[in-house]
Formats: C-alpha cells, structure tokens, sequence
C-alpha cells in the first residue's frame, strides 16, 4: 500500500528537515500556506470548529512547517475530491486545497503519503443491557438464542461486516445506515451518539475512530467500544494516509517527512480522541476497550 520513492530529488528533500524542504515553483507552499481539505461536520475527523483530531493534525504540520493554515470545508461524500483537491479557486489557477488529511492507504482518487494510523473496525453497546462480556465477534455468537435474537444491529452499508452478519443469519435484525448521507448535517457518529445511546439498536458496527471517539464523549448512556479483529476472509482493519494530487511529488515527500518526524506527537494527539491503534501486524497498540468519558 505504501509508495516507494526512487527519485534522488524526492530523496533528498526526505533527508532535509522539514522547514528546509524547497517547495516547487508552482506547487503547494510556494507562499507558505498549508490549504487543507475537510469535511465541516464529521467528528472525530474535522468540523469548523477545528474539534476533530484531522484538524489538529494539520495544525501541528502548518506549526511545523512555519505556515499559515487554511482550510476549505466540503461535506466528505460524492464528490469530494472533484470539489476540493482537483478544483480550483474563481478565476484563478491556484487549487482550492492541497491536501486530504484522511483516505485510505492506496486510495486511487490521490496520491497517498505513508499512512499515518492504523486501526480497526469496532462494535459498540451500551453498557449494563446485558452486553458487558462481549469482547468479540465469537462472544456475539455466544449469546443465548433468545438474546440474539432480540438484537439490533446498527451497520452502515458497504462495511465488511456484512459478509459476517450474512453467514450468521444475522441480516433480518440489521439497522442499515448510508455513510455519505445527502444531508449534511448529518454525521456518522450519530448512530452512537443517538441511536445507541437512545436504545433504537443494541449494537453497532462502526468504524473505530468514531466508535472510540463517541464511547469517551456521549454523555447520555455509558457506551463500550471494542476494537475487532481481521478474520480470513473478512478484512476489518485498515491504514489511513492522507492524499494530494498525483503530479505534487515533492509535496508529497514533505508530508512523509512531517509524518515520520512527528509520528509520536500524532499518536498522542490520536488517543486522545480514543482512536484504537495497530501496529503494522494488526495488534492493539494501547488500550482496545473504552467506555464513558475520558
């Protein structure tokens, strides 16, 4: 998943620090503003209100770099890459923004940079309903018939858990969520922070970071996010990078450079947010289980 850099100018911008790294003519940096894309309602990722732990991320990176800041906010759904990376501002050539502060490890809409976590999907409950040994897919499984049977299962569509709720006859008892909803007041997190939280569902599958996130912050209902593991067959854990456009190669080079130099100030900021991290063989790098606040 990860790009392998061969260029000898690439290189050498890699070994320069970070704030020495000569920007191209025409590309990002050229006036020392670091222009981010994100979304402005999706917490823990972004929001306007520089709340998300992708905000302080970028942060760190403009602090790093000795720049100045900017972001342009677009609801992350159809069309995100087309109206943020690969647009460009009212009569002008400049883009709107140079980078994406979260995509997936070899997402094809961008060049991705090294990724920057890895984490997991996670399921979540409410505590004290009768949930508090589950620890795992197996221990779902494990529950008597009649309980089982009584669940509720919030997923969002395309996830993989799919394949799982499937061969377990599972699907008749699925809430289904859409993921790039058309409204964009609307938030992945809700399913927790509302739905869980409320009782509409007993358990859901949900992407960590937000399961982590929304576990530490609802304040209605204590909640339990733990962490899943990949099964054969059924991939649950993912890398996250960030993404610029194919042609900023040394653009490119110089948020490696920020990642790798700033690796721990990252992981810190990210469990903060209660995000379950892995190592790069899938193994909990803190805590995998949280609960109320932080």
């Amino acid at each position: 998943m990860r790009r392998l850099y061969a260029c000898a100018c690439i290189l050498s911008c890699l070994a320069l620090p970070a704030g020495a790294q000569p920007a191209a003519e025409d590309g990002p940096g050229q006036d020392k503003v670091l222009r981010v894309c994100q979304d402005p309602n999706n917490l823990p990722f972004s929001n306007k209100s520089q709340a998300g732990f992708e905000n302080r991320i970028a942060a760190l990176f403009a602090q790093e770099l000795g720049w100045k800041l900017e972001t342009t906010w677009f609801p992350q759904r159809i069309g995100f890459i087309r109206n943020t990376l690969r647009a460009k501002q009212e009569n002008s050539e400049r883009f709107k923004c140079d980078l994406v502060t979260g995509v997936p490890a070899g997402f094809d809409m961008a060049a991705t940079t090294h990724p920057y976590y890895h984490s997991s999907y996670a399921l979540a409950y409410v505590k004290g309903k009768g949930l508090d040994g589950v620890q795992d897919l197996d221990d779902v499984l494990a529950l008597k018939p009649d309980q089982r049977r009584k669940l509720r299962f919030g997923v969002f569509t395309a996830s993989p858990m799919t394949d799982w709720l499937l061969q377990h006859d599972l699907m008749t008892q699925v809430e289904w969520y859409q993921i790039q909803s058309g409204d964009a007041e609307q938030y992945p997190g809700e399913i927790i922070e509302r739905d869980l939280a409320s009782g509409k569902i007993d358990v859901a599958f949900v992407w960590g970071p937000i399961a982590g996130y929304f576990a530490r912050n609802t304040r209605v209902a204590p909640i339990v996010a733990v962490p899943l593991k990949s099964r054969p067959g059924m991939k649950l854990d993912f890398e996250i990078a960030m993404g610029v456009r194919h042609a900023d190669k040394a653009f490119r080079a110089r948020i490696d450079q920020l990642i790798s130099s700033n690796q721990g100030k990252i992981n810190a900021i990210l469990e903060q947010y209660g995000v379950p991290l892995l190592d790069q063989k899938g193994e909990a790098l803190r805590t995998s289980q949280h609960s109320g606040s932080p």
